[in-house]
């Protein structure tokens, strides 16, 4: 792709950072408020570190999350949401372990203290139903910040026109925040999902939105190059990595840049006619 370079969207680290900061503070202070009710006083200062280790190891697992959400994502088909379903188990024994170790850590060697996690049964029976919900609020947060970011992007574009008759688009000039536009070259696009009266280009990992119908980008791109696999994507063939069988007779195509979507049975003929699958 040409022009400058990609910038990295620095939004997502800073809401994820201001919404676990504020969860620490939320959450010291029901502790404290419990303690003193159930007549243990405790400090405000170490219940914001006992949360604050908690929260170090939630932000650590917050990229594994959007990786498991990229691999399986929840609305795509019945399977991943079992995937999720049993991906808890492996999040909240790493919470779990995680955050006794930076706890040990800080009381221990920091601060001087005793300080004992006892890893017993009941103990992380309780970390795990509190991860039950960490979990799916994790992913809540994962799809309504994707879809918020996308409805709000830092790339706002228009797309260099081309008419049925005349030459193919060879890049896209895409504005960003600020005014500055960079031409993202048509090449370089892995594929193109679908957003309601928009259409979001996937390029070597980063989004850039254009207010285009995807059936109208169909109309305008070179045939060869990009097909229609599903309602809602197009590829671009020259980056499928790899089809393999799915589930209904459905196909899944994984790009180079990690994304993966369903070859749909109604569009399995258009794809073959271009890149021929062998059961």
């Amino acid at each position: 792709m040409s022009g400058p370079a990609r910038a990295f969207d620095w939004r997502v680290p800073a809401i994820w950072a201001v919404v676990l900061t504020m969860s620490v503070f939320a959450h010291a202070y029901v502790e404290v408020a419990n303690e003193t009710r159930a007549g243990h006083p405790l400090g405000l200062g170490r219940a914001l570190i006992v949360e604050a280790c908690s929260h170090l190891v939630i932000a650590a697992l917050v990229p594994v999350l959007y990786w498991m959400h990229r691999r399986w994502p929840i609305g795509d088909q019945p399977r991943n949401l079992l995937v999720h379903a049993l991906g808890v188990v492996p999040f909240s024994i790493a919470h779990t372990l995680g955050m006794a170790a930076l706890r040990f850590v800080w009381f221990s060697g920091v601060a001087g203290e005793s300080y004992v996690f006892r890893l017993t049964f009941d103990r992380l029976a309780y970390e795990f139903a509190k991860d039950i919900f960490s979990y799916g609020l994790l992913s809540a947060g994962t799809m309504a910040l994707g879809l918020l970011l996308r409805r709000t992007p830092v790339s706002v574009s228009t797309a260099v026109a081309a008419t049925s008759s005349g030459p193919l688009p060879e890049r896209f000039a895409v504005r960003q925040r600020g005014g500055a536009e960079i031409m993202v070259e048509v090449a370089d696009i892995d594929w193109i999902e679908a957003a309601g009266n928009y259409a979001i280009l996937h390029v070597g990992g980063e989004t850039f939105e254009i207010r285009s119908s995807l059936s109208r980008l169909e109309g305008e791109l070179d045939p060869k190059r990009f097909v229609r696999v599903h309602k809602s994507h197009l590829v671009n063939v020259a980056k499928v990595v790899e089809v393999t069988p799915w589930v209904s007779g459905d196909w899944r195509i994984r790009l180079q840049d990690g994304g993966e979507v369903n070859l749909s049975r109604r569009y399995r003929q258009r794809f073959e006619a271009v890149v021929p699958v062998r059961s």
